[in-house]
């Protein structure tokens, strides 16, 4: 392989191409960062195949044809694919202590080396064309870790319309970025695109020991979407932790962020951001903050006419607690600040206690928390009783000191909105009580509590009749007097529209539990949770939320399975 000319030389000295024609391939070399004979093939002057013949002959070494070649599957395990990647090379045989090796340039000297005290074996050189060393690098290593993102990003350009209109623009775009960092950043760009467009609630972005995956959460459900490669998993996430004022370097403790992306026709969505440390790597979780789609009129939440003016009362009473309570994900921030904005009018001071602020809304003073500095709910709402308000937000109730600032305010002439993680509205009373709020003072200060969960609808593109056996719909809560209202059921067949699922989107149901003189006596007397709510359901009509779905669904807007999934049976 000593032959004492580079590859240009030698190919202006046999007249394959002129001075010329190897300045401008020299240039181009510079301009891509690649190979002198990448940049012959690519401008035309050579053709690749007879490149590959005429080097076996300089270097007086054979040719290989890749294609109709099998590669020794043994071979390929002793040399890595980011080596291969890196220097145009494939192992092709190995036989016992030799390992044979096709070049595209066989004038490196020094990977044979390299690959002599990797291999551990006596290397032997064959020639073959540039393009099929790179073909068969492909096939036998996989995608390398740029062409897969970029593949990717590709597929969700290409996919149902996903960036019709809805484009990143260059806000989160660098300006100067290095070829390394460029498929980095279209994939962020293209994902965030995409969990806008696709109406996901939240991204994860996942690190696991072989793997790295991303998921999106869609009408409550998570489902993978890609798959990039593990080894851009560092720099994905540092991207996503730039984007999100996070500190890079930290890798060891849990981070809190927020990013803002401008869309082309002008809408601006929030992304609520936090990284958590895990055993391979960190993962990142993106929640969608987009005030376009929050619906803030209480009139379009969904509830029953008896508890939407079961609602609207509390929310006209000059004083009392009012409390939202349900899961993480039931659609909470939705009914506080659809009650928010009905109560929002210029002669009402209205502050807010939040952790973290999700939406702002103009006429509202939204404050936000931070246990770091030792402010906390508590601390913002002593503040806020100094200044006068007529109404105040709790974000949440989560220990007994921010309770009992906030059950004293409504006792003394407050409105007070909170949220609170219970079951249902009975056992809120237990949680309360549980907590150290005092019964009487639950009883007498509590003007209503609402429960909800979210439950999917059925897609209207694919919506078809459907029909349960009586016996199945028994089961789930149904009364046997009413089998003969449940003859409008419906089903999702699938489509394109709901990814074949048959369901597309969600809607709340609702169970409201109003402070009556019975719900009141029961308090005082320290009954059950279940007696309470005997007693709400009998004396007082409460819809149970198990009750709610099946509303629901005999209207044809939800299916059982929906019914089972997202509600609890009545126990009364």
């Amino acid at each position: 392989m000593g032959v004492r000319k580079g590859i240009g030389e030698l190919l202006v000295r046999e007249n394959l191409i002129d001075i010329e024609q190897l300045e401008k391939a020299r240039q181009e070399q510079k301009q891509t960062g690649g190979r002198l004979t990448s940049a012959l093939v690519h401008l035309g002057f050579v053709k690749d195949r007879e490149l590959a013949d005429f080097l076996g002959k300089q270097y007086n070494l054979p040719t290989i044809d890749l294609n109709n070649f099998e590669i020794d599957p043994e071979a390929i395990k002793m040399v890595p694919g980011q080596l291969c990647r890196k220097h145009c090379v494939i192992p092709v045989q190995k036989s016992g202590r030799s390992l044979v090796v096709a070049f595209a340039d066989p004038s490196n000297v020094f990977i044979k080396d390299d690959l002599s005290l990797l291999t551990r074996c006596k290397v032997e050189v064959v020639v073959a064309s540039e393009y099929a060393i790179n073909q068969a690098i492909e096939k036998n290593y996989g995608q390398s870790g740029q062409k897969k993102i970029d593949n990717i990003v590709s597929q969700i350009e290409e996919s149902a319309e996903v960036l019709d209109n809805v484009q990143v623009e260059a806000m989160v775009v660098d300006q100067d970025v290095s070829a390394e960092e460029g498929p980095i950043i279209g994939f962020v760009n293209a994902l965030l695109a995409e969990a806008i467009k696709l109406k996901a609630s939240d991204i994860h972005v996942e690190s696991y020991e072989k793997r790295f995956r991303v998921r999106l959460r869609i009408d409550g459900s998570l489902q993978e979407m890609h798959q990039p490669p593990k080894a851009s998993s560092g720099a994905i996430i540092s991207r996503l932790k730039i984007l999100s004022k996070m500190d890079i370097a930290e890798r060891r403790k849990p981070q809190d962020g927020r990013l803002k992306v401008r869309l082309k026709n002008g809408t601006e969505i929030d992304f609520r951001v936090n990284c958590l440390p895990t055993l391979f790597g960190e993962k990142v979780v993106l929640r969608i903050l987009d005030k376009s789609n929050l619906q803030v009129d209480v009139n379009n939440l969904g509830m029953e006419a008896g508890q939407l003016q079961m609602f609207k009362e509390a929310l006209a009473l000059p004083q009392g607690m009012i409390l939202i309570t349900g899961p993480t994900g039931s659609g909470k921030t939705t009914t506080i600040y659809s009650a928010l904005a009905a109560l929002n009018t210029n002669d009402v001071n209205i502050s807010t206690a939040e952790d973290p602020v999700e939406f702002n809304f103009d006429g509202i003073n939204q404050v936000q928390v931070n246990a770091d500095i030792g402010f906390g709910f508590s601390e913002a709402l002593r503040a806020f009783l100094r200044q006068d308000p007529e109404i105040i937000m709790v974000g949440e109730m989560r220990d007994l000191e921010t309770s009992q600032i906030a059950y004293k305010a409504a006792a003394t002439g407050h409105l007070v909105v909170s949220t609170l993680h219970t079951n249902d509205t009975a056992s809120t009373i237990n949680r309360l009580t549980s907590m150290g709020i005092p019964s009487y003072l639950v009883a007498e200060s509590t003007s209503l509590v609402v429960a909800q969960r979210l439950v999917k609808r059925i897609c209207k593109s694919c919506i078809t009749e459907a029909h349960a056996p009586p016996e199945a719909l028994l089961k789930i809560g149904v009364l046997e007097s009413e089998l003969p209202e449940y003859n409008n059921l419906r089903k999702g067949e699938g489509c394109e529209h709901c990814n074949g699922t048959g369901l597309r989107g969600r809607m709340a149901v609702f169970e409201v539990l109003n402070f009556s003189a019975s719900v009141k006596e029961a308090i005082f007397k320290n009954e059950s949770t279940l007696q309470l709510k005997r007693r709400a359901v009998l004396d007082d009509h409460m819809i149970t939320l198990r009750r709610s779905a099946l509303l629901a669904l005999k209207a044809g807007l939800t299916s059982v399975e929906e019914v089972l999934a997202g509600t609890v049976e009545d126990d009364l």
